[in-house]
């Protein structure tokens, strides 16, 4: 499979890429650009994480995983990356890492970049603290429906997977929230507990 055709500001100066953007000769994708001809597949997504998260031990998570997987149209800023407990990593300002645990199993490669499965995505997602105490954050509900609404996994496959963790914490937190994007109450309509 061909690389996808990306720009970053490493081929050309950044306000030329963006003056190519306003010309409609150029898009962007994520932190890179490309032509408007080129498909947005998770390759492409994959491909322009990847040179910010240029370490090959980083394992693109949560929001980023979901932009990857074409769940949300946008990225997040910063992006999102985690790596397992024992592995150390130095990493700047435009990445948030997390360490969990991972199992090679819960992710793939797309473009030489280690993405999280749809699944493991989503659970990470329902799973995480919210931006204040017990609430569930406009952006992973957005990217939790997008995951089930593109059909990368299924609310059944998520509750399997959930009762399968036990007692781990938040597991039944993140069922209620699965429960509310499902009736449509996780949408960016609020918070949703």
């Amino acid at each position: 499979m061909p690389r996808p055709r990306l720009l970053t500001s490493d081929d050309w100066p950044e306000p030329e890429l963006r003056a190519a953007v306003l010309a409609g000769e150029l898009v962007a994708v994520g932190p890179c650009w490309a032509s408007p001809a080129e498909p947005q597949t998770p390759s492409l997504r994959a491909a322009a994480a990847g040179w910010v998260l240029r370490d090959a031990r980083l394992i693109a998570c949560t929001l980023t995983a979901a932009w990857i997987w074409g769940a949300v149209s946008r990225p997040p800023a910063p992006l999102e990356a985690c790596i397992p407990p024992q592995v150390r990593v130095h990493v700047g300002p435009e990445v948030r890492l997390r360490e969990v645990r991972i199992d090679v199993d819960d992710t793939a490669v797309l473009a030489r970049l280690r993405v999280a499965l749809p699944a493991r995505t989503a659970i990470d997602l329902l799973r995480m603290p919210g931006p204040t105490a017990g609430a569930f954050g406009a952006a992973e509900a957005s990217a939790v429906h997008g995951l089930l609404a593109i059909g990368a996994v299924s609310a059944a496959e998520l509750r399997t997977r959930l009762t399968a963790l036990g007692t781990i914490p938040m597991v039944r937190q993140a069922e209620r929230r699965l429960r509310a994007v499902q009736d449509g109450a996780g949408g960016t309509g609020g918070a949703v507990r």
